[in-house]
């Protein structure tokens, strides 16, 4: 497998930017360096075109240069522990990889070993998502986590309380990656199913979903949302900007919930809307 590598110089505000808008053109690699990203995309899938249209959008305001190669093998273990910090969200979510020493007086400790998944912690979708849990109850209650990237968000749930928690991502590689991260937080009974939401058909109700996806997405899916979310339940939606706030909320009222918590960081958003 042979990965082409960009190494981009950007000002700081625009690294989360940059990992977002890369990633929907099919980037599915990481690291945040100190002059800015470097982004990883394996060569069979590379759509020049759009990557194109990605730089020239931000190439003056963020004062974009590339550097570009071609890595034959890429052990992404230890380019990850290279660059990969613990984090902590408040002062009761400790995330950290299994080479990290651990923090015994935070209350939640979450394991993750990202490899080329979406999920640290580290972007500020799953930042807000992850401080959204914490205010949600999740004791006792059914739990989904769609697209679940590194499966973190399922992993809060479980840390929180939830007695059943499912997790799905369209991804195969995520999937291998987020049940070695259940492992690690001792979630052995549970296995990350492989799919969007249609393929997977999800049985029953939940009392939460968790999507952190895209605007586009999200957008499509709010229907099926609603036929998951228990009357009363709450849906927790991220990946996407704050002034795309309107279209969501809008979206998701059509389809009967309201909203009832939002926060932002770094110009992302997220939401906690309540089924009526």
């Amino acid at each position: 497998m042979q990965y082409l590598e960009f190494k981009i110089n950007c000002k700081e505000d625009f690294r989360e930017i940059l990992i977002a808008e890369l990633s929907e053109v099919g980037f599915d690699s990481f690291l945040e360096t100190e002059r800015g990203i470097d982004a990883y995309i394996e060569e069979s899938t590379f759509d020049k075109e759009a990557y194109d249209a990605v730089i020239a959008k931000y190439q003056d305001v963020a004062s974009i240069e590339v550097e570009e190669g071609v890595m034959e093998k890429v052990n992404w273990n230890e380019e990850w522990e290279k660059h990969y910090d613990p984090i902590l969200v408040g002062d009761a979510v400790y995330v950290r990889a299994s080479f990290h020493a651990p923090k015994p007086e935070i209350k939640h400790e979450i394991l993750i070993n990202p490899k080329m998944s979406f999920g640290t912690g580290h972007h500020a979708t799953t930042f807000l998502m992850l401080s959204h849990q914490l205010r949600v109850d999740h004791k006792g209650k059914r739990v989904i986590d769609i697209g679940a990237g590194t499966g973190i968000l399922a992993i809060m749930a479980h840390k929180l309380g939830a007695s059943q928690v499912e997790a799905f991502d369209i991804d195969d590689w995520c999937v291998e990656n987020g049940n070695e991260n259940f492992d690690l937080n001792g979630m052995y009974d549970v296995r990350m199913g492989l799919g969007t939401v249609r393929e997977v058909a999800p049985q029953g109700t939940f009392d939460i979903v968790l999507a952190n996806i895209n605007k586009n997405v999200l957008l499509d899916e709010l229907g099926i949302y609603a036929t998951l979310v228990k009357t009363n339940g709450n849906l927790l939606l991220s990946g996407f900007y704050t002034h795309d706030i309107a279209d969501i909320e809008q979206k998701a009222v059509s389809v009967g919930f309201k909203m009832i918590d939002q926060k932002d960081k770094d110009n992302w958003a997220a939401l906690i809307f309540e089924k009526i």
